[in-house]
């Protein structure tokens, strides 16, 4: 399972880059405010910064338009800043027809903001590159991410869709495990999520015993 790191914030693409575990970026018009990028200037050089730093990985921009003729040629821009970009499309009408558009032109996609099995096999008929359920948001609302997960994966493997499932809106190192178990290709969290998988007490209690044990060597 591949690890985007769901941040507009350099520092922590950064530090999940060093720490040797960074397949990936996905970021969202959110993400930006949030860093305080405005302006189609100030954010196509973000996303050219933020194409450095993780180097032949994949990075998810997203287009802000939802008619067809803006999202391609929003697309088209964004593509055109680095051959890492894959172009983030919303679950929309139009954003389907976009997607099959950009599938036949040579444009990777990732289908967003997806919350059902069937919206997930539509994503993968026009051929999105990735699709995003946001699992979180889902548990929000009193159903189960997770299971979703498992079930775009099982639809998948049986259909052949060569679609890669990229669990989103992650809230917990708990979320990984659980995705990791049922098939996703790609989990995307904020730096906290990953860095929670190094965390257990047993982990801490013997590191101190050993610690403990060396001062009287």
């Amino acid at each position: 399972m591949k690890f985007f790191i769901d941040t507009a914030n350099l520092a922590q693409i950064r530090e999940a880059h060093d720490l040797g575990i960074l397949d990936g970026v996905t970021t969202n018009p959110s993400l930006m405010a949030k860093e305080g990028i405005k302006g189609e200037a100030a954010i196509m050089q973000h996303y050219k910064d933020i194409c450095e730093i993780v180097g032949s990985g994949d990075v998810s921009a997203e287009v802000f338009s939802t008619d067809f003729k803006s999202i391609i040629e929003e697309g088209q821009k964004l593509a055109a800043i680095d051959s890492n970009i894959v172009v983030k499309v919303p679950m929309i009408k139009d954003g389907i027809k976009a997607i099959k558009w950009f599938t036949d032109n040579g444009i990777r996609t990732n289908c967003t903001l997806v919350f059902s099995a069937g919206q997930a096999i539509l994503a993968a008929k026009a051929g999105a590159k990735y699709v995003s359920p946001f699992i979180g948001r889902i548990d929000d609302s009193n159903w189960d991410g997770v299971e979703l997960i498992a079930q775009i994966a099982q639809i998948y493997s049986v259909q052949g869709f060569k679609t890669e499932i990229l669990a989103a809106s992650i809230r917990s190192a708990l979320h990984i495990v659980k995705c990791a178990e049922v098939g996703a290709d790609v989990c995307t969290c904020p730096l906290d999520s990953i860095l929670g998988l190094l965390k257990h007490p047993l982990t801490d209690i013997g590191l101190a015993k050993f610690l403990e044990d060396a001062k009287k060597m």
